[in-house]
């Protein structure tokens, strides 16, 4: 059942629908592929946990295609060792790609990078938040033609006009995880139950 569901969230973006399918089926690596960050550490699942080891930057990547826009995505996420982001997690938007960082420079920024060239320090989006160490959160993506809000355990903490702003990646390293992935920062991440649905027609 896994494995079909797995199949539907690689090739059936086309139909509308709203129900919730998984993207991670809490055992193996299907579906993903290691990110090729320079010095990235291990990448490891055991129950229902996909493990982002420390290294410089550690990460998975999405293999299939991803729907551009009208999508949501929702998942958990826990720091459990390292004081940067633990799951900053990219997206399409349209033809290009943004970074929705959690924790990161040094451990409480969360925003998106980039908008307008400016990332996720710099602008509109970005707000400090603490991260308890071991502490699951929950997030929840929401991806328009129109705007990107984002929500941490039910709290709305991205809400951003994107309609004549530039979206896109910060850094060259960023494209290793075009076009669905998660990365750590020189932190041990722990992710689970990842799903997505979609909004409407693509």
């Amino acid at each position: 059942m896994v494995k079909a569901t797995l199949l539907l969230a690689m090739v059936g973006f086309g139909a509308m629908g709203a129900e919730w399918k998984p993207l991670f089926d809490g055992v193996s690596l299907q579906g993903w592929r290691v990110a090729a960050f320079p010095g990235h550490g291990p990448v490891t699942v055991k129950d229902g946990v996909l493990t982002l080891g420390k290294g410089r930057m550690t990460g998975v990547t999405w293999a299939g295609a991803f729907p551009k826009t009208g999508y949501e995505i929702r998942f958990e996420a826990a720091r459990l060792e390292g004081n940067d982001f633990c799951a900053a997690s990219t997206f399409p938007v349209g033809d290009s790609h943004c970074t929705w960082v959690n924790g990161g420079w040094g451990g409480t920024v969360v925003g998106l990078s980039n908008l307008d060239g400016d990332d996720a320090t710099e602008n509109d989006t970005s707000t400090v938040r603490d991260f308890d160490k071991g502490r699951w959160y929950a997030f929840r993506l929401e991806v328009t033609e129109k705007r990107i809000r984002g929500w941490m355990d039910e709290s709305l903490v991205i809400d951003a006009d994107i309609v004549g702003r530039r979206v896109e990646l910060r850094g060259v390293d960023m494209d290793e995880n075009i076009p669905l992935g998660f990365a750590s920062y020189a932190t041990v991440g722990g992710i689970r139950k990842v799903e997505y649905r979609l909004l409407g027609a693509i």
